[in-house]
């Protein structure tokens, strides 16, 4: 039996307190998630993470630092993701850019309204990289190596 991880990215974006987030559509419900997706073919993690969150929220965003790397094996499916998270800034909005597939909305939240509401956590990780982000301060981009 082979046991291939997926490697993903996802993006803290905050701006005076709240978080861009996306609502979307998994498994017949909304959750809420970072920007974040999968690594594709000859693309850097830093490439996915600002191509994520353009797709997925409108916004253009210059990454900051890193703020970390997890391991997740989801228990809805048994299959085990990386994900590096970045902390970002955003730089532009294109506010009539049409959003991926499945995004129903991106969403600006306080971490408390975040907490409030674990039955719509697309996983753990979500409250998991935005209090490691707090914790902070993030990596230097440095640490990730193209």
């Amino acid at each position: 039996m082979s046991w291939h991880p997926h490697i993903t990215v996802a993006t803290i974006v905050e701006v005076d307190g709240r978080f861009l987030m996306v609502e979307e559509s998994k498994g017949g419900r909304l959750v809420l998630n970072q920007p974040a997706g999968h690594l594709e073919p000859h693309e850097t993690l830093r490439q996915a993470a600002v191509r994520e969150t353009l797709e997925e929220t409108g916004w253009e965003v210059a990454l900051a630092g890193v703020v970390g790397i997890y391991l997740y094996t989801a228990p809805s499916n048994g299959v085990t993701y990386q994900r590096v998270c970045f902390a970002a800034t955003p730089v532009r909005h294109e506010p009539h850019r049409e959003l991926d597939s499945g995004i129903v909305a991106a969403l600006w939240m306080t971490r408390d309204e975040l907490a409030n509401q674990p039955e719509r956590w697309r996983s753990e990780l979500i409250l998991r990289c935005i209090d490691d982000y707090l914790a902070g301060p993030p990596h230097d981009l440095a640490v990730i190596r193209d």
